[in-house]
Parts: C-alpha cells; structure tokens; sequence
C-alpha cells in the first residue's frame, strides 16, 4: 500500500496535473481537446497537448483518472476513489 501512496502522492505534487484534477472533477467527462482548451483558456497555461497527455499518463498510474473511448474520441473521467482510500485511515 505504501507504493500505492507514494505514486499518489507524486502524481499530485505538480500544479499542472492538480489543475488537470480540478476540470475533471467539475466535468463528468472531458477530451483531451476539451481539457486542453480549459487549461489554455481558463487558467493561461502555455501547454501543449501532449504534455497534458504525459501528465495523464501520471495520472493514470495512480488510478485519479480513467479514460474510455467514445467514437473516436478518448474521454477522460476523474476517479475520486484512490483519494478516499488513500485517506481512510487519517480522517476516520
């Protein structure tokens, strides 16, 4: 469990993936367009698609987001879960 925690924790040390974090978790689902478009237009990150992707990449090693296909696009949904289970046994 202590590695589990540790790729937790690295994934939410960058700002950029907790921003990443943020609009997933205001959004039931978003596209990568979508997200990048976000974080471009609403926070003015200077970012390219495919440093977002490497971010969630990170993301996805630690089970905060999912993604499914939809058509042809790749929709990203935020997963809460790790976080719960992360903290249980320091808020219980």
């Amino acid at each position: 469990m202590n590695l589990d925690k540790d790729i937790i924790f690295k994934a939410l040390a960058d700002s950029t993936r907790r921003l990443i974090l943020d609009e997933l978790s205001e959004s039931n689902e978003l596209t990568l367009y979508e997200l990048t478009t976000r974080l471009i237009m609403k926070h003015g990150l200077s970012i390219s698609r495919q440093a977002i992707s490497k971010h969630l990449s990170t993301l996805e090693d630690a089970g905060l987001v999912t993604s499914k296909r939809k058509g042809k696009y790749r929709v990203l949904m935020f997963n809460n879960e790790p976080l719960k289970d992360l903290l249980k046994g320091w808020v219980e």
